[in-house]
């Protein structure tokens, strides 16, 4: 660096899933597409590519319930690579129906399609040549003390199918609480599929690590995203139990959601196993260190979830239908990240704090140190002064237009109340409805932020039929994928001419 430039701590980037890229085959993978996608946010100036959780996807879709929160999602498995590497031939691609559209996936389809055809991949590398090297590695694989979490979850998806996808807390008993004979039995049955699950898990890390050193080599780096909680049909409750608030029959004594607010008259009712955090505080946090340790192998930086949840969470009486009764209770507070700072070291994280903030939140925040999070659609209501207008902020902190769980900036501003929208105008400096987008963005990068995170959709203007997600509803969501054709030399040219304007342009 020349003698007395200032480093550089402005910066911006680009927020859209994994499953919105225009890959082949049904849904976004990693394929060449997400490399090209790479290529663009070089191009364009941009420092970070920001995805939601890369966890198999349960029903419903959400990447915030999985299966586990160590595996990866078959799904993003590029097909193309297999059929590179001769584990599969393109006939044998082709002539699946994966479904969806240009711009929507078809879950149903792909489910019944991909996980076919990547078993045919499974099963060549012991009937095709020269695959004695990824055998070889396969076999590594499965004895890297850092994959102990492999088996269990490969035998739960075994043992899923098995049990026609049911909830794992209808499985016969001795298997639901993993006696040691029942173990051994469905070990010795499922060995097969459990090796499939595996070889799943093996191909999926390959195949991202490479296309993150390859954003790492072009000066991009990885925002990843930990949910705070695990599904409870899932293989880390089934195998852990200890770890959460549940009987001795391993049913949930309470679970996780929201209460009632402005927004929801009954609350959010999530249903996920709380922790039992005095038994993490005597384990050192030890689940926990290994959790995060694990999303730093695949992410450069890491968005924590429902921040508030680890100051005090709220809990409500299993079986109930809705989140109006429940009760808030401590978190593990600050030790936890003084814990991962000592065993961890300094680590770049985004707290997720939005929504109602006590002042012990705002307090735990401001200890960790870690920048919290503003959304410019949030910011204006004609009623009151909000600490999302762009004037209040502080520079740590990450300023976004909207996130996967927002309206498309574009879909917000042509349904907001008459009042907010005069305001939004007035602020904005919004003369034309067709400017409203990009005025939003100018806002987000001209902000004292010292990150300013765009989604996809909005460089590209779309309206409400792009949102990725409605909290609290089923069906439509996590659906939308981007036109192939989206990515122009035009487009490009802007997102950087913003970046230069604003001092965010990344520093090769």
């Amino acid at each position: 660096m020349a003698k007395g430039k200032k480093k550089q701590t402005r910066t911006c980037g680009v927020l859209l899933p994994i499953f919105s890229l225009s890959s082949k085959y049904g849904i976004g993978t990693f394929s060449k597409e997400a490399y090209e996608f790479v290529d663009f946010l070089k191009k364009s100036g941009q420092s970070y590519w920001q995805i939601l959780p890369l966890g198999p996807t349960s029903y419903g879709d959400s990447p915030y319930q999985s299966f586990s929160t160590f595996a990866g999602n078959p799904y993003y498995i590029d097909v193309e690579a297999l059929i590179e590497d001769g584990l599969l031939a393109k006939e044998d691609a082709d002539k699946y129906d994966f479904g969806g559209t240009e711009e929507a996936i078809d879950y149903e389809k792909l489910y019944r399609s991909r996980y076919l055809l990547l078993r045919k991949a499974f099963d060549n590398i012991y009937k095709v040549n020269n695959t004695k090297d990824i055998i070889k590695k396969f076999e590594e694989f499965k004895k890297d003390k850092n994959n102990d979490w492999l088996q269990d979850y490969s035998l739960f998806m075994a043992l899923k199918n098995a049990n026609g996808g049911r909830s794992w807390n209808t499985w016969e008993e001795d298997i639901r609480l993993r006696k040691k004979d029942a173990m051994a039995a469905a070990l010795k049955k499922y060995a097969d599929e459990v090796e499939f699950y595996s070889f799943l898990q093996f191909v999926f890390k390959n195949q991202w690590l490479k296309l993150k050193a390859y954003a790492n080599e072009n000066g991009i780096e990885i925002i990843g995203d930990i949910p705070i909680y695990v599904a409870f049909d899932s293989a880390d409750t089934w195998a852990s139990p200890e770890l959460f608030q549940l009987d001795e029959n391993n049913v949930p004594i309470d679970v996780a959601g929201c209460p009632p607010d402005a927004f929801s008259a009954t609350g959010q009712l999530w249903g996920n196993p709380l922790y039992r955090w005095d038994y993490h505080k005597k384990t050192g946090y030890k689940w926990w260190m290994k959790r995060i340790s694990h999303c730093y192998e695949l992410y450069d930086v890491v968005r924590i979830d429902h921040f508030r949840g680890f100051d005090e969470y709220y809990a409500i009486p299993y079986g109930n239908p809705t989140a109006e009764i429940g009760e808030w209770r401590k978190g593990p507070g600050i030790e936890l990240f003084d814990i991962m700072k000592k065993e961890l070291g300094e680590k770049k994280v985004i707290a997720e704090d939005l929504g109602f903030l006590t002042p012990s939140v705002i307090k735990l925040v401001k200890k960790t140190g870690f920048p919290g999070m503003k959304i410019l659609q949030f910011a204006f209501d004609s009623r009151e002064e909000s600490d999302y207008l762009p004037h209040n902020y502080t520079k740590n902190c990450i300023v976004y237009t909207g996130t996967h769980d927002n309206e498309t900036t574009r879909g917000w501003y042509n349904q907001l109340p008459k009042q907010d929208k005069k305001f939004c105008k007035e602020y904005l400096g919004i003369t034309y409805a067709k400017d409203a987008v990009w005025a939003c963005i100018r806002s987000a990068f001209a902000s004292v932020s010292d990150t300013a995170i765009i989604p996809m959709q909005d460089y590209l203007e779309l309206d409400k039929y792009a949102r990725i997600n409605t909290p609290s509803t089923l069906g439509n969501n996590w659906v939308w994928r981007m036109k192939k054709d989206a990515l122009t030399d035009e487009l490009s040219a802007k997102m950087h001419d913003y970046a230069r304007i604003y001092g965010r342009l990344r520093q090769d």
